[in-house]
């Protein structure tokens, strides 16, 4: 009886209340779209119908190939060029080299849309690059829409993510084993095929599986540069629009099927991973070391290429921010017209965009720091299972959240639709992942005796917990927060799905300016975001004390 109670205590309660938090907002949302896309919209009899009009059309199985088309080869792209970019940054001395490191992250924490506007500007049919090509070399540039220019976005936007990992991996590289390897004259390609790249492998995994995420999922990349290139969120997007008000089970058949791709690719990631872990531990870790001639001078203008192609869509959007507008176009000189427009205009989503995102984030820091606690100190079946919980949202792609709250609660008891809430719960649920991670790594490095000690001098579980163990978690939750924080005012996936013109969001905001051809206020909103990016990155860096973010 005494053993039962004593397993019942507080922090049973905690993680209860926690576990039917995702039990109602994640699993029963999933699970009424799973239901849902079994039942006849007509007839609201048990059905295939929409299975098979998925299969045998080959208008929506095209969708599918090309997601798998693009997402294979901007992955592969992605650590084809991110990975030697890592280890030169790791192993060359580059000048510049924390400032480069920063540039890296700026590039890839913007929404990747709005990459995709900027390349439109640059390499469109009336892009600046293409008029100058024309006009000045007579060369006629290459289509930029459709697969080629869905690539080029993704995959500068993405391959900074395999950066981060493969750096925070070779960090941990005993350089030792280089130097071994390099006295028994294995040296350049084949030391780093035959040391490195076992070593890496679950690395490049991880950081591919996440790469690939990301890419299946986005959304405003492909409609906005994809002409006809149409991928899965895409279909998923216009066949739900098409079908509020009707029968939106076809896209949560099209739903179910994505989740089961995705679910399926996460599993084999795992199971690779585990069949190919190593355990590392730097005593001696790499240097970056100075190189001459052509090995120096190649290093650094592959770093300075991949910096200024990884930058310049942001670039030339702040650029074009400050150039007068007559109407939609662009004109000569330059003036503060655009950010008048942006604030009088959709000022309201600036304002959204912030109270959405620091309310998320109160609950993300709060629901963090107990999901941590739980699942790395108070092991057990519920734990373990809300540990699970915590990783769906890798899964389970933004718009497809989206639809899952948006069809769960639209009706009585609980009538979410339309309000600020149901945003905020999607972004808990999408980017707590974040926050509970950068806890938890910390949490690990916490001895029990600590806490054990303080509650032999009489304080409370609770107390000890507040007193004493969450200002020693403080670091990583901080660093965690502000990670969330930048993904949640870059998210457009799922707050296109929710949002109403009273809750509009600046993603949200940007993206329909672009579609209307308001490349102006576009380009302003566009620039605030960077900003704010860039002051929550050198926040991060402050708090944490780090120069660099590795994963």
């Amino acid at each position: 009886m005494n053993g039962r109670m004593k397993r019942w205590d507080i922090w049973t309660l905690i993680t209860t209340v926690i576990f039917l938090g995702y039990l109602l907002f994640l699993a029963l949302p999933l699970f009424t779209l799973l239901f849902q896309s079994f039942i006849d919209g007509t007839t609201g009899q048990f059905s295939l119908a929409y299975f098979e009009k998925f299969f045998s059309r080959k208008y929506y199985t095209n969708a599918i190939w090309n997601s798998i088309k693009v997402t294979v080869c901007v992955t592969l792209l992605s650590v084809i060029i991110a990975g030697p970019l890592a280890y030169i940054m790791s192993t060359v001395k580059i000048k510049g080299a924390a400032t480069i490191r920063i540039l890296i992250l700026i590039s890839s924490m913007s929404a990747p849309f709005i990459g995709a506007y900027a390349w439109i500007l640059l390499l469109g049919r009336s892009g600046v690059v293409t008029n100058a090509m024309k006009d000045w070399f007579g060369i006629t540039m290459p289509e930029i829409y459709g697969f080629t220019g869905i690539l080029l976005v993704l995959t500068l936007q993405l391959s900074p993510l395999i950066f981060m990992y493969v750096s925070g991996a070779l960090n941990n590289v005993d350089n030792s084993l280089m130097e071994a390897a390099e006295s028994m004259n294995c040296t350049g390609i084949r030391r780093m095929w035959k040391i490195l790249m076992p070593l890496l492998t679950p690395t490049l995994l991880a950081g591919g599986l996440l790469v690939f995420m990301r890419a299946f999922a986005d959304f405003g990349t492909p409609m906005l540069i994809g002409e006809g290139f149409r991928t899965v969120p895409v279909l998923i997007f216009t066949e739900f629009i098409g079908e509020v008000g009707g029968d939106d089970g076809f896209a949560a058949a099209i739903s179910v099927i994505v989740v089961i791709f995705a679910t399926s690719v996460f599993l084999l990631q795992k199971y690779i991973s585990n069949k190919k872990s190593y355990s590392m531990s730097a005593l001696n870790p790499i240097v970056p070391k100075e190189k001459k001639g052509f090995a120096n001078i190649a290093a650094h203008a592959y770093v300075y290429l991949f910096t200024l192609l990884a930058m310049l869509p942001q670039l030339y959007v702040a650029y074009t921010s400050f150039k007068k507008t007559s109407g939609k176009i662009f004109v000569d000189g330059y003036s503060l017209d655009s950010y008048r427009s942006a604030f009088s205009k959709v000022g309201d989503s600036i304002f959204n965009t912030f109270f959405l995102a620091i309310v998320t984030i109160v609950i993300i820091v709060f629901a963090s720091v107990l999901i941590a606690y739980a699942t790395v100190k108070r092991k057990g079946t519920v734990a373990n299972v809300l540990d699970t919980f915590t990783m769906m949202p890798y899964i389970v792609p933004g718009s497809i959240l989206g639809i899952a709250l948006l069809v769960t609660f639209n009706k009585q008891p609980m009538v979410l639709s339309g309000t600020a809430a149901i945003l905020i719960i999607a972004f808990v649920i999408r980017r707590l992942p974040y926050t509970i991670r950068s806890s938890a790594a910390v949490l690990h490095q916490v001895s029990d005796s600590v806490e054990e000690a303080s509650i032999s001098l009489g304080a409370s579980t609770m107390r000890t917990f507040f007193k004493v163990t969450v200002p020693m978690m403080l670091s990583g939750v901080v660093a965690g927060a502000i990670l969330s924080w930048i993904t949640i005012i870059t998210e457009l996936s799922t707050s296109i799905i929710l949002y109403t013109g009273k809750t509009r969001t600046m993603t949200v905001a940007v993206y329909t300016e672009v579609v209307r051809g308001n490349y102006g206020v576009a380009a302003a909103l566009s620039t605030l975001l960077t900003v704010i990016t860039v002051i929550s990155l050198l926040l991060f860096f402050k708090l944490s004390g780090k120069k660099e973010i590795t994963m």
